[in-house]
């Protein structure tokens, strides 16, 4: 809000200068106004993204620091296994809750742009609800869903994921689902489609999954989805999976992985 102050009171300077002080009549001088508006937005808008993608950028480096612990927790546990797969994951959730902690500090920073940004709001929210998502913090994730950005295809399939785990309303699911392919690059459909297809499968509804794969199939060649889209076309639900996706599947946890799964790796722009 306080940028686009700025860039009125800039423009009416560069007006008022050009129109009184350089007497270039009206017509240029209001050109020179509107300029001297836009050039101050896009600047003030450029400086401002630059310091919050600074600030973004040590929220990244907590998580790169404390996923390299991870994994080497797990090198370690290849010479030397861990009890059980139970205990093994619960311990790798809490090592994530501390390194999460921290990222949810420096994320709370960008605070200080409230009033220069005027999406940051939804930006902070954006990133803390994909925090919260990787220690399965579902109360703080429900809370920031509203707000929170769906930027990509990831984002889209959360929050899929989410509201199924609510309570299985498909009309909404396939909404976000429908909104987060309609355009996405060549196999960016992957994940959502993935989810989709599941979802479907789960709720008896194997023709719809299969009309799903269909039309995914048109802008991806994975083979996960080829796979599926093959078992259903041959009336073999009950082999359907998405293990080919790995821990980008399972980091929706609508599924408990069979065997050690990583962390997803969340990049921020």
């Amino acid at each position: 809000m306080i940028t686009l102050i700025l860039a009125l009171l800039a423009g009416a300077g560069v007006f008022a200068g050009a129109f009184f002080g350089l007497d270039w009549g009206r017509g240029w001088s209001i050109f020179a106004g509107v300029a001297g508006l836009v050039l101050t937005q896009l600047g003030l808008g450029v400086f401002f993204q630059r310091r919050i993608k600074a600030d973004m950028a040590g929220v990244q480096r907590i998580l790169e620091a404390g996923q390299a612990k991870i994994k080497e927790k797990y090198r370690r546990w290849q010479t030397r296994p861990p009890s059980s797969m139970k205990s093994a994951q619960k311990e790798i959730l809490e090592d994530t809750k501390v390194f999460v902690r921290e990222a949810l500090k420096q994320t709370d920073v960008l605070g200080k742009y409230r009033f220069w940004v005027p999406l940051i709001d939804r930006q902070i929210a954006t990133a803390k609800f994909q925090l919260n998502w990787m220690v399965k913090d579902f109360k703080a994730v429900d809370k920031l869903l509203p707000k929170a950005i769906v930027m990509d295809p990831t984002m889209a399939a959360m929050k899929m994921a989410r509201l199924y785990m609510l309570g299985p309303d498909m009309a909404e699911i396939a909404k976000v689902y429908r909104k987060a392919v309609r355009k996405t690059a060549y196999n960016g459909n992957v994940l959502p489609a993935a989810a989709m297809s599941w979802m479907q499968v789960r709720q008896n509804d194997a023709d719809g999954a299969f009309r799903t794969l269909t039309e995914a199939l048109k802008k991806s060649d994975d083979a996960t989805l080829k796979r599926n889209h093959g078992l259903l076309m041959n009336n073999r639900v009950a082999h359907f999976s998405n293990s080919g996706l790995g821990d980008q599947w399972y980091s929706l946890y609508l599924e408990e992985p069979r065997m050690r799964a990583q962390r997803q790796h969340i990049q921020y722009r």
